[in-house]
């Protein structure tokens, strides 16, 4: 295909989840290996690319937000819805005027090529899009094939294994706008992490819509296969999961979980409630006792996990009582952290039609209940580390009160810093996977809160 995109300057904002993050890295290599010059958001482009998010109604009016902005940045510019967004909002994409070109999820591998037909077409819709940049997301089992050929951080690499999922939460609308359950090939994966691992990686987050599924469209489940084959790629020292179901995790998976010494002892496990009578209402697939015991197999096969949580408050008709035995269940776990996420409608799901919604202050009031307790629970995890040896993988660079510190995280994601002068940072800016001793975790010359 004729090259209709060399030399045009081309910014990207990515919104949502570290999938998103994961295909907007792999649509900008694709941008550059045409000949694009990529450019930093804020400034002046020729093409503005909106990697977009519609998880909740927040999301979707950033998304629109991000979009308008671009094309007032420069209405001369072609500005690229692309995604969630536009799986589930076409209509009003095509009716909003900020918005020249729509790419929908397994056509971002395609961007080059989309966007150069574009051009070639001069805005042409119909000659462009023509059910070509936007499939039908739900009636595909085709995995869109994409790869990082550079390492987008400096020593972390997000690694998507999969998409789609076939929970149907009665509140989530990700399934009708990311399709139905797909896996990627294995081989393609270790490739991947492989070509990576040469280039500087350290550490890898294995993620997807819904990973604890990957394999399963294929007749079984895989993601603990595809874990150990990771783990014996030369020069990758960690490998984290990205968000399961509890129901992932048993006996058998967290015993072969547990063998495998280049796995973090971080675990992401969705709760969204601590009641079962709203579980049952969310249409979640597993009850609290099942989830304690979930995390009761994790605590006893490794040291001191990680786990956190995302939890939803204010779900329509969630009583003061079935609250308070939610917020009883969260507080008993103990969690590193958890995510606290308040209840938004999302137009065409179950949830958006039941009755007893709540009120936006009843909402609030009920997660900051639940953020006090995260705060309390996270600063306890993180003490019960002062004076302990911890293995420290440095990423970045960041200055506090007028201080330059290296910052970098433990297996258990604990954030750790390095003053500058000291023998950690010194191993930090060399590259090296380094160990410290953050003897007083809680000052802010070896840890960073």
């Amino acid at each position: 295909m004729e090259n209709n995109i060399k030399g045009l300057k081309v910014a990207l904002h990515n919104l949502g989840c570290k999938v998103n993050s994961y295909e907007m890295d792999v649509m900008s290599q694709k941008l550059s290996d045409a000949g694009c010059v990529i450019v930093p958001f804020n400034e002046k482009a020729d093409v503005y690319i909106i990697n977009t998010c519609t998880v909740t109604n927040i999301a979707d009016r950033k998304s629109r937000q991000m979009l308008h902005k671009s094309k007032k940045e420069n209405p001369d510019a072609i500005v690229v819805a692309v995604g969630c967004y536009v799986e589930t909002g076409m209509d009003g994409v095509k009716k909003d005027e900020s918005i020249d070109l729509a790419v929908g999820n397994n056509k971002k591998a395609e961007i080059a090529d989309i966007l150069s037909e574009f051009v070639a077409a001069r805005g042409d819709l119909d000659k462009t899009m023509g059910g070509k940049s936007v499939i039908d997301i739900n009636h595909t089992d085709v995995y869109e094939e994409m790869r990082l050929t550079d390492l987008p951080e400096h020593t972390r690499a997000y690694i998507k294994v999969q998409d789609g999922c076939n929970q149907f939460c009665t509140y989530c609308v990700i399934p009708y706008a990311r399709g139905r359950v797909r896996s990627r090939d294995m081989g393609d994966v270790i490739e991947e992490v492989k070509d990576l691992s040469l280039k500087g990686c350290k550490e890898v987050v294995i993620t997807g819509i819904h990973v604890g599924s990957y394999g399963m469209d294929k007749g079984q489940p895989m993601l603990v296969d595809l874990v150990e084959k990771v783990a014996g790629v030369e020069g990758i020292e960690r490998i984290r999961l990205g968000s399961i179901e509890p129901r992932f995790i048993t006996k058998e998976n967290v015993e072969r979980m547990a063998r495998i010494e280049k796995l973090c002892p971080h675990f992401h496990l969705s709760l969204q409630s601590g009641c079962n009578s709203v579980l049952k209402r969310m249409n979640r697939h597993y009850t609290a006792e099942e989830f304690k015991e979930s995390v009761a197999l994790l605590r006893k096969a490794f040291d001191r996990p990680a786990i956190t949580t995302d939890v939803i408050v204010g779900f329509p008709g969630e009583t003061k009582e079935e609250f308070e035995e939610c917020r009883d269940f969260v507080s008993d776990i103990e969690f590193y952290e958890m995510h606290v996420f308040k209840y938004s409608p999302r137009k065409g799901t179950v949830a958006a039609g039941m009755a007893d919604q709540l009120t936006d202050r009843q909402k609030s009031e009920r997660s900051d209940v639940l953020l006090d307790i995260t705060a309390r629970d996270s600063e306890e995890y993180r003490k019960g580390f002062i004076g302990q040896e911890l293995s420290v993988l440095w990423e970045d660079e960041e200055v506090h009160g007028g201080k330059k510190y290296m910052i970098g995280h433990t297996d258990r994601y604990v954030r750790v810093a390095a003053c500058e002068g000291s023998d950690d940072y010194k191993n930090a800016v060399s590259g090296e996977f380094s160990r410290a001793t953050p003897r007083t975790l809680l000052n802010a010359d070896t840890l960073l809160i």
